[in-house]
C-alpha cells in the first residue's frame, strides 16, 4: 500500500445492511451515543489485529480511534490475549478475592504516585462517581467543582455537556451556564456541581475564597483529554494542589485517558503533583472491562471502614484482572509510553508541516500519546471556549477524507497512538493528510 493511499470508492453493503437491522433491535442502531457519529454510518468489524481494524466489507483501516483508546498495545496483542484465556479457564468471576486482583493491586501502588489503596470497578463512570460520594463524606460538603469540557463518564451528576457551540451558552467565565448533556436529569443535580473554565487559577482562588465552605473536592482531567487535549499551563496543577490544601477539600484527577498513556504513573507522576484520588482506566487492560480508584490512605480510610460504600457483583473479574496484569507487564517491560510519546510528536510535527504546506489552518495540541487536530485560526486553545473556534464542518470533510483512504479516527478530532503503530504508519497517516488536506 503507497503512503497515501488515494480515494477509491468503497463498498458499506454489508455495514449498511446490518445497522440497518440493529436498528430494529438496538434504540438508534447502537450500544453507546458516541458510536453514531461514525463515516459514513455505524459501521460493522469483524478483525482488528495491530494497529489495523477490518470491517465487514473487508475494508482495512489504519486504526488511531483504538477503541477510544483502551487499546494502548493494538488490536488483539497475543500476551494479552493468552493471558486472558490462562485465568478465564480457572473461573470468570468468583465474586470473592483472588491472587491475581491482589497482584494487579500491588503493582498499581509501586507504580502510582497516590495508589496506597484502592477498590476495582468496572467503568470510569463507576469510579468517579465513587469518588465524589467519598469526597462529599470526607469534607461533609455538598458541591463539586468541575471544569467545562471535561468528562467524568456519562451519571447524572456528571453529565454536563462537554462541547460548547458557542460562548454566549456556556453564559460568563466567573459563573458558567452548566449545558445539561442530556434530558431525564433532576433539577438538584445543577446545585451539586460548580463548574468553571479549565487553566485559570485565579478563577479557582476566586471561586474558593467565595464558597471554599461548599466544595468537597475538584476534579480535573490532569490534561484536558476531550476537547483539544489541552495541557495543563505551568503550575495549573500545582496551584489547584495548593488550594485544595489551603480549603480543605479534595483533588482528584481523572486519569481515564492519561493513566498509562503518559507514564504508568500516570500524568500525576509526569507533572509532580499528586492528587488525594484518582481514577484509572481505558489503557490499564486493553479494552477488558475495568477501572480503580486510587488513593491516599486518608482519602480512602471511609471506603476501608464500610462508612462509604463502593460495591458491584463484576468487580475484579478475572479475565479483566488478567488482562490488565498482561498490559501492565508489556508497557513496563518494553517502555511502550516513552515510544508514544515519540511516534506522537513525530506524527505532530507531520502534520503540522502538511498543514504548513497546504496553507491549512490544521491546530494539532498534545503531550504526544494523543493528540488532536482542528481547523482554527487560533494558534493554541487553552480551555473549552477556545475550542468553540474549531471549524467542525472541516474537520468533518477532513474525516471523511482520511477514511476514504484507509484511515480511521475519532470524529472530535482525538488522534491516539498505539505501540502497534510503526513509524512507517504515522508516515502513512501524515502522507494521506497531506493529500486530504490540498482537497478540505
Amino acid at each position: 500500500m503507497s503512503p497515501a493511499q488515494s480515494a477509491k470508492p468503497a463498498s458499506h453493503a454489508k455495514s449498511a445492511e446490518l445497522f440497518a437491522r440493529a436498528q430494529k433491535v438496538l434504540a438508534g442502531g447502537v450500544s453507546s451515543e458516541f458510536r453514531k457519529a461514525s463515516v459514513p454510518h455505524p459501521l460493522f468489524y469483524e478483525h482488528g489485529q495491530g494497529a489495523r481494524i477490518t470491517d465487514v466489507d473487508g475494508n482495512e483501516y489504519l486504526d488511531f480511534t483504538l477503541s477510544q483508546g483502551p487499546l494502548i498495545l493494538g488490536h488483539s496483542h497475543p500476551e494479552v490475549l493468552a493471558t486472558v484465556a490462562e485465568h478465564s479457564a480457572r473461573g470468570q468471576l468468583f465474586a470473592g478475592q483472588h491472587l491475581a486482583e491482589l497482584e494487579l493491586a500491588e503493582t498499581l501502588q509501586r507504580l502510582i504516585p497516590c495508589a496506597e489503596l484502592m477498590r476495582f470497578s468496572l467503568s470510569g463512570s463507576e469510579s468517579d462517581h465513587c469518588a465524589w460520594r467519598l469526597a462529599r463524606a470526607i469534607t461533609g460538603r455538598p458541591r463539586i467543582l468541575r471544569f467545562e469540557g471535561h468528562y467524568h463518564g456519562w451519571f447524572d451528576p456528571v453529565a454536563q455537556a462537554i462541547s460548547g457551540s458557542d460562548e454566549a451558552a456556556l453564559g460568563p467565565r466567573a459563573a458558567p451556564t452548566p449545558v445539561p448533556w442530556t434530558k431525564g436529569l433532576p433539577p438538584r443535580i445543577q446545585d451539586e456541581i460548580v463548574t468553571l473554565p479549565w487553566n485559570d487559577l485565579a478563577l479557582v482562588e476566586q471561586t474558593l475564597a467565595a464558597r471554599g465552605s461548599e466544595i468537597a473536592a475538584i476534579t480535573t482531567e490532569p490534561v484536558m483529554c476531550n476537547n483539544g487535549c489541552i495541557e495543563p499551563a505551568p503550575g495549573y496543577l500545582a496551584g489547584l494542589r495548593a488550594l485544595c490544601d489551603r480549603y480543605g477539600c479534595l483533588l482528584i484527577f481523572d486519569e481515564v485517558i492519561t493513566g498509562f498513556r503518559m507514564g504508568l504513573g500516570g500524568a500525576q507522576k509526569r507533572y509532580g503533583v499528586t492528587p488525594d484520588l484518582a481514577i484509572f482506566g481505558k489503557a490499564m487492560a486493553s479494552g477488558y472491562p475495568i477501572s480503580v480508584l486510587c488513593g491516599t490512605r486518608t482519602a480512602m480510610d471511609l471506603i476501608t471502614r464500610g462508612e462509604v460504600i463502593h460495591a458491584g457483583t463484576m468487580n475484579s473479574g478475572n479475565p479483566s484482572v488478567a488482562a490488565a496484569i498482561a498490559t501492565i507487564a508489556v508497557l513496563e517491560r518494553e517502555r511502550v509510553p516513552e515510544r508514544l510519546e515519540r511516534l506522537g510528536q513525530r506524527l505532530a510535527a507531520g502534520l503540522r508541516a502538511a498543514a504548513t504546506e497546504t496553507g491549512k489552518p490544521l491546530l494539532v495540541q498534545g503531550p504526544g500519546a494523543m493528540l488532536h487536530c482542528g481547523f482554527t485560526a487560533l494558534s493554541a486553545v487553552r480551555d473549552l471556549r477556545g475550542c468553540i473556534s474549531y471549524d467542525k464542518g472541516r474537520y468533518a470533510a477532513f474525516l471523511r477524507g482520511m477514511h476514504e483512504r484507509g484511515i480511521r479516527l475519532i470524529g472530535r478530532g482525538l488522534w491516539y497512538i498505539s505501540n502497534a503503530h510503526s513509524e512507517a504508519d504515522i508516515d502513512r497517516a501524515i502522507a494521506t493528510a497531506r493529500e486530504v488536506l490540498r482537497g478540505v
